[in-house]
């Protein structure tokens, strides 16, 4: 069997470790010359830690990251609302903890784990062709199967179902600026990922190893360079520590919530970003990338047709009923200035361990795989 991988993101590249780990014949085609070293995704959940694990990767990886057992609602220039404690769930995973550490390190650990040759950079996907036995990428490259992970704009799923991406566009852009501060001087007992309410204006303040990074809405339809040059003043209304702020970098975005038809057409199959796309409240969209990688590709790999079809089906639902309703739901209550009936029900929860525990299996993902008992 040979597979064609689209795109040598974490996604792509963790479904490619996952298929030669199971001995099959793996081809990447990366548009790139090399892999990417943006700073997007930055948070692990423990059912990721734990497949990484399963590929040999996590040791190195958790050497590079933070570890976060615990996670903040705030008001904004106040106290803490509420303080969710990931060890709650020390019973339901080796990993009771967020791993902060962006994407671009995960993939320079997957890159060296394949075969030399395994991935091409510089291969841009364009022309998709399929029939009964297998895929044609390019005119030029055949295999069995082909995985769309090349990324919202996938041509991938172009070639499946054109521009058709259902579902909706954010109000708002997101505005997020790195940078060099010591948050923990300027807010005492700030936590390594943080949700600030605020009747004007929310924020998401989190940690990585290179940087803090601050997230924060932004009007749609105002000039970027407005938006980005107002960015220091608006950092000054976070924490003030007499001076400008050190901004490291700035990205200004705008957020989408879209699912694709289905995740499998024939002999070929979607995961990440190709085939599904969310808001980054929760850090949800890499996550579910990398477990659709690693349920798609065992699936192929174990040659069962009827597996691939209920695992694409099964993952589509995770992605239009879990984790887009999560996301949503989290921007909804962010949105909202944190309404005291909602900042009392986060009390309520930090404060009662079952309820907690409840929410934590939810928030982190592992209710999306399995089942698990209250």
């Amino acid at each position: 069997m040979k597979v064609i991988v689209a795109g040598a993101g974490p996604v792509g590249l963790t479904a490619a470790l996952t298929l030669h780990r199971l001995g099959v014949d793996v081809t990447v085609l990366e548009a790139g010359d090399a892999l990417a070293t943006e700073s997007r995704a930055s948070t692990f959940h423990p059912p990721s830690l734990e497949m990484l694990a399963d590929l040999g990767v996590l040791d190195a990886l958790l050497t590079q990251g933070l570890v976060s057992p615990r996670f903040q609602y705030r008001e904004r220039g106040g106290g803490i609302i509420a303080e969710l404690d990931m060890s709650l769930l020390a019973g339901d995973t080796p990993y009771p903890f967020r791993l902060q550490c962006e994407q671009s390190k995960l993939t320079r650990l997957l890159l060296p784990l394949l075969p030399p040759g395994t991935v091409r950079f510089g291969q841009r996907v364009d022309r998709v062709t399929q029939d009964g036995t297998g895929v044609t990428v390019n005119d030029t490259v055949r295999g069995d199967w082909l995985v769309g992970a090349d990324g919202a704009n996938s041509v991938v799923r172009r070639s499946l179902f054109g521009d058709a991406f259902e579902g909706i566009t954010y109000p708002d852009r997101f505005l997020v600026g790195s940078t060099d501060e010591d948050l923990t001087a300027l807010l005492p007992g700030i936590a390594e990922v943080n949700y600030l309410f605020d009747p004007v204006e929310w924020l998401v303040v989190l940690r990585t190893p290179d940087h803090w990074r601050v997230l924060l809405p932004t009007p749609p339809d105002t000039p970027d360079d407005v938006e980005r040059a107002r960015l220091p003043e608006r950092l000054l209304g976070v924490a003030d520590p007499g001076r400008p702020w050190r901004i490291a970098h700035t990205t200004l975005y705008r957020v989408h919530q879209r699912v694709a038809e289905s995740f499998r057409v024939g002999r070929v199959v979607l995961a990440g970003d190709a085939a599904h796309i969310n808001n980054p409240l929760g850090g949800m969209g890499m996550n579910s990338g990398i477990h659709d990688a690693v349920l798609l590709a065992g699936a192929i790999a174990n040659g069962d047709d009827d597996a691939v079809t209920a695992t694409a089906t099964a993952r589509r639902d995770v992605a239009r009923n879990y984790v887009q309703k999560t996301t949503h739901n989290n921007w909804e209550k962010l949105r909202a200035g944190g309404a005291s009936a909602y900042a009392d029900e986060l009390r309520a929860l930090a404060a009662d361990p079952v309820a907690a525990r409840a929410y934590l299996l939810r928030s982190s993902m592992i209710a999306s795989l399995r089942e698990v008992s209250a």
